[in-house]
């Protein structure tokens, strides 16, 4: 079994994207559709990595971020912004609640993955 990433975004296609890119290199891919989806899943489950939209409803991606890193035990899972968001106080933002990386969509897939291998590892 590959590394555990999970994506959590509100879009099914980016989704998709997102796990054909990382399935082809081994990587073990778990999906939510929004931010409370996504930090039931962390309850549950240890990841090597997050990718996580910032714009979703229920629960926006930096305020999912904020309550993953509060989490015992989840608070050095790395997590990778994927979003249509590039202000640069947005980004601080999203790097002040912990994440690590901000991929601004639409992104390329080789640059996913480069972000993913630097993050979660091979």
């Amino acid at each position: 079994m590959g590394k555990q990433v999970l994506v959590v975004d509100d879009s099914s296609s980016i989704r998709t994207v997102v796990k054909t890119t990382l399935e082809k290199e081994g990587y073990t891919v778990i999906e939510a559709a929004d931010g409370e989806e996504g930090l039931k899943r962390v309850e549950h489950k240890d990841f090597h990595l997050i990718i996580c939209d910032v714009n979703m409803p229920k629960l926006d991606g930096i305020s999912m971020v904020k309550k993953i890193k509060a989490m015992p035990g989840k608070k050095f899972i790395p997590i990778c912004m994927l979003t249509t968001e590039s202000e640069q106080n947005k980004i601080q933002e999203g790097k002040a609640a912990g994440a690590k990386a901000w991929i601004v969509k639409p992104f390329s897939p080789p640059k996913l993955l480069a972000a993913t291998k630097q993050l979660a590892g091979r």
